[in-house]
């Protein structure tokens, strides 16, 4: 049967600057089969040339087409429920290109959505803004819900923290499109040609890649490079079909196939 694959890249592909052992056999040998791939991130600040382009340098040899971020996924959900639309931004450039590629202006008044993002420009007058403008009917966006993200130098607050602190102020719950939303996951595979039953999801963490993969019928792959540990699985109600200690162990593609579950 026909195969493909959808690969978280934090704790997998890399861990902060560093590359994880076998990434790059592994990624090369996926294009020496003509296996199709892509990379899922919901990481919305960088867009999909600069997360290449980081992919690249780091020894990866990817294209442009091989990568699916969140802010694309929450711009493409935007044109679809209200085309040529506006909205109050709360992120950096990944997300920024992203709504303009699909047809929406970036206001700062009277938007049709605040979106939120991750990125380090978030001031208090920012957020105040925002609560008014969804307070005065703007609809409130997340790329993701993410409450921290991971850096060099340790875990910063994330997507879903920045926008907790808007759905505590207004009380108005966020709609997120990121990872693990099925919208998110169904274009990524739809994307490969792919069907639920030739589609594999690798990743790191259980609450997002892994319980996304489950609940849209794909093949799981938890790798234990990242966000879960062997200890954190006995807090879960469901398990991934695969548990392995890094992509390393995953470089023989054509045994991988033929894998049972966990």
């Amino acid at each position: 049967m026909k195969r493909g694959y959808l690969i978280d890249m934090d704790g997998v592909i890399y861990r902060g600057t560093e590359l994880i052992a076998g990434a790059d056999q592994f990624i090369r040998r996926l294009r020496e089969l003509d296996v199709p791939f892509m990379f899922l991130t919901n990481n919305s600040q960088r867009t999909r040339r600069d997360v290449a382009t980081r992919l690249q340098r780091m020894g990866i040899a990817v294209e442009e087409r091989h990568i699916y971020t969140c802010a694309m996924a929450t711009a493409q959900f935007l044109a679809h429920q209200k085309p040529n639309g506006t909205a109050f931004v709360i992120g950096e450039g990944g997300l920024l290109q992203a709504l303009h590629a699909n047809g929406y202006s970036i206001v700062d008044s009277d938007p049709d959505y605040v979106v939120v993002g991750e990125g380090r420009t978030m001031t208090f007058e920012i957020m105040e803004r925002a609560t008014r403008m969804i307070f005065n009917g703007a609809k409130l966006v997340s790329t993701n819900m993410d409450p921290n993200c991971p850096t060099a130098d340790g875990i910063r607050p994330g997507c879903g923290a920045i926008t907790a602190m808007l759905e505590s102020a207004t009380g108005v719950p966020a709609f997120s499109v990121g990872k693990p939303n099925p919208i998110m996951m169904r274009v990524a595979r739809k994307e490969l040609g792919l069907s639920a039953e030739e589609t594999t999801m690798i990743g790191d963490t259980m609450e997002t890649d892994i319980v996304g993969g489950m609940q849209m019928g794909y093949r799981t792959i938890l790798v234990l490079s990242g966000g879960t540990q062997t200890e954190d699985l006995k807090k879960f109600a469901y398990r991934p079909d695969v548990i392995v200690n890094s992509i390393a162990d995953l470089c023989d593609i054509e045994l991988m196939h033929n894998w049972t579950a966990a």
